[in-house]
């Protein structure tokens, strides 16, 4: 249990941070596993635009790096761009 006023702050701050990274990460997660289940071609686009919205925010917020997303579009692109042929 923190004694000064500072690290009482810095505690509070570390939860709130902990929290919106948390949320970040649980919205693009959930936005590529939707994407990645879609049946049809469409459906998979539309839900993989919705994924990399979340992914831009996320590196946009400091939750995740921008190669990490990066990386994480192009598995995803690949895996959509079977169900095209």
């Amino acid at each position: 249990m923190p004694n000064k006023d500072a690290a009482k702050k810095a505690q509070r701050q570390v939860k709130r941070r902990t929290d919106l990274n948390n949320d970040y990460k649980v919205k693009f997660r959930n936005a590529i596993k939707k994407a990645a289940k879609a049946v049809s071609f469409e459906e998979a686009k539309k839900l993989a635009s919705a994924a990399q919205k979340a992914l831009d925010k996320a590196v946009k917020h400091g939750t995740i790096k921008k190669n990490t997303a990066g990386r994480r579009l192009s598995r995803l692109m690949k895996r959509i761009n079977i169900l095209k042929k």
